[in-house]
């Protein structure tokens, strides 16, 4: 039974899904439908978690929209989500980023890893 389920997450999956961590800057186009037409969207934060695994991974992404902080989590595989840009990397030494919603300005920010 669990041989099934495996094989059917493994159609699920896209397969030219983005290597990104915790703490990367990206830049997320989503397709969003509003009544018969469809348009994408680019939503750019910090990726705050990623959890999941196999097809139900998921990320969570931070940003600042006129003083307030948005979060929002997209299905790493799904089919609304059409690309995913990792605008610069991030150097953090946690697993889930929560302190950031208690920052706010330069404290928000997130240092970038230079390689």
């Amino acid at each position: 039974m669990a041989t099934i389920i495996e094989e059917l997450e493994k159609e699920q999956l896209n397969q030219n899904a983005p290597e990104f961590n915790v703490g990367d800057t990206v830049r997320v186009h989503g397709k969003i439908k509003e009544g018969e037409r469809e348009r994408i969207q680019i939503f750019e934060g910090t990726v705050k978690k990623i959890q999941g695994g196999s097809n139900r991974t998921t990320f969570t992404v931070r940003k600042f929209s006129n003083g307030v902080g948005v979060e929002k989590t997209w299905p790493l595989h799904s089919p609304l989500v059409e690309k995913v840009e990792v605008v610069r990397r991030g150097k953090v030494r946690r697993a889930k980023l929560n302190y950031l919603k208690g920052l706010r300005g330069k404290k928000a920010k997130v240092k970038e890893l230079v390689k």
